[in-house]
């Protein structure tokens, strides 16, 4: 699928918007063309009066589109503003897996994840490949996420969130947003993510989207479609936990890990990477008697699959 295949409508997309087809484009000249035709066209009002230019928005994915993907997008649209530019990447990025982990096998259908996005808000797709990102192959120059990534997710996955940072960056670059939403579900990654634009002055607003459930609780996720019937059925059990431990906020930190706990400790066909309680800006461990805003968050196997999931806890002093 080429840029000149799909050519974008005259007026820009809106959340409520007829089925319409984003404009796909592969290279770096081909984005420019694009956020070029927008800097151009300027706002679509009459003559004579005054308009907000509205924003460019971004959606960082790898693609296998699920319903909280397009969320991303339904909000980026309101945050663009009917005159905005909202730019959807999708590009499975190989710095972010680990040895072992699913990098060859993760599913790719751009054909399919470009209908998805018709008629939500998406006005331009970017699908590079890898020499596009990293035309010198592997990049010898990586944004680090020091001490947030040598925890949780770090601890498990080694080097993930360097590699998902130096991409996000990189992205950035080359979109050029003035604002990146990114869900809540990846709560370490937004933390990360928020953590860098402070920490290296990118002029990014950075949103953070709330997770999109199934209506059984099961957070929704690419990987998902990795579980037989009764893997998913086992994987309720991580929504289970989380919601046990933030029924428990008056028993302190420590009640709250150990409610949740129980509820995984029971649970059949699920191995534990983690439950852990943290600050949501460090995303350090919280002490037992600890009391304020939290994040209880879980990693766990499902059969072969890995999942992860969080909620946001106000912890209460233990009440006992």
């Amino acid at each position: 699928m080429t840029a000149e295949a799909l050519t974008p409508p005259d007026t820009p997309a809106d959340a409520g918007s007829a089925q319409r087809t984003p404009l796909v484009v592969r290279t770096r000249s081909e984005l420019r063309d694009a956020q070029m035709r927008w800097a151009i066209a300027g706002p679509l009002v009459p003559a004579g009066l005054d308009a907000d230019p509205g924003r460019r928005a971004v959606v960082m994915t790898m693609g296998a589109l699920h319903d909280g993907h397009l969320e991303l997008v339904r909000r980026a649209r309101a945050e663009a503003g009917p005159n905005g530019q909202v730019v959807v990447t999708i590009f499975v990025n190989p710095l972010q897996f680990g040895a072992g982990e699913d990098l060859g096998a993760y599913p790719r259908d751009l054909d399919g994840d470009v209908a998805k996005l018709a008629g939500v808000g998406a006005d331009v797709v970017f699908a590079p490949t890898p020499d596009v990102v990293y035309p010198d192959g592997d990049p010898v120059v990586r944004v680090a996420a020091g001490r947030i990534g040598d925890v949780l997710e770090g601890e498990h996955r080694p080097g993930h969130l360097d590699g998902v940072l130096t991409v996000v960056l990189k992205l950035m670059h080359l979109v050029r947003p003035d604002v990146a939403l990114f869900g809540e579900k990846d709560a370490q990654q937004l933390l990360a993510v928020r953590r860098m634009v402070r920490d290296l002055e990118v002029s990014v607003e950075v949103v953070g989207v709330p997770t999109v459930r199934e209506a059984d609780g099961l957070a929704l996720s690419s990987r998902n479609a990795y579980l037989s019937p009764e893997e998913r059925e086992h994987a309720l059990a991580l929504s289970r936990a989380l919601g046990a431990g933030a029924a428990a906020p008056d028993s302190g930190g420590a009640g709250v890990i150990n409610a949740a706990r129980q509820v995984l400790d029971e649970a059949d066909g699920v191995v534990v990477d983690y439950l852990a309680l943290v600050d949501p800006v460090t995303a350090r461990s919280v002490a037992d008697d600890f009391s304020g805003h939290a994040l209880l968050l879980v990693a766990a196997r499902v059969g072969t699959t890995r999942l992860i999931d969080n909620q946001a806890v106000e912890v209460s002093p233990d009440q006992r």
